[in-house]
């Protein structure tokens, strides 16, 4: 918690407010167009879609189907 307040301070992270109601819309529309193709789950797409709609241009994520997601919608992925 300590390093998440630092990083936070320091500038690293920062707090965007999301339109929720706009993120699950986008969440819906991503699974229907990807789930089948890709075996997406739920909290996948949300994090893709969340991150879409606050603008996102990298997407940092240790999940494989979420990565290929992300790439699939024109993010860049950081991934191992």
């Amino acid at each position: 918690f300590e390093s998440l307040i630092r990083d936070l301070a320091d500038g690293h992270l920062r707090l965007q407010d999301l339109l929720w109601r706009r993120a699950l819309d986008r969440t819906a529309e991503l699974s229907r167009t990807y789930t089948i193709t890709l075996g997406t789950r739920a909290l996948d797409v949300l994090h893709v879609a969340s991150a879409l709609e606050l603008g996102a241009r990298t997407l940092v994520t240790y999940d494989t189907r979420q990565a290929t997601l992300a790439r699939a919608v024109g993010l860049k992925s950081l991934a191992p």
